[in-house]
């Protein structure tokens, strides 16, 4: 997990420059495989319902700051930070 720590760490930084590759492997290392990926979206199961959803998509190679953001929300609840 050491280059998704590093991934995370450039995520926080920069949110809006982050490639989407990138973001997979780390929603993948946080939240297991998708449980939907046949559609333009990658749709992660949580440990809990509601927010924050982990749902992200495609757009030329990046991934859409908005949902960066989310997944940071996410790993924070995940950890116990939030």
């Amino acid at each position: 997990m050491g280059s998704s720590k590093k991934t995370l760490d450039q995520m926080r930084r920069e949110p809006t420059n982050v490639r989407f590759a990138d973001l997979r492997k780390v929603c993948e290392s946080y939240f297991g495989e998708p449980r939907q990926n046949g559609t333009s979206h990658l749709i992660f199961k949580m440990p809990w319902a509601g927010d924050p959803r982990v749902n992200i998509q495609d757009t030329g190679g990046k991934a859409k700051s908005y949902q960066v953001r989310q997944v940071l929300q996410a790993i924070d609840k995940l950890e116990g930070r939030q």
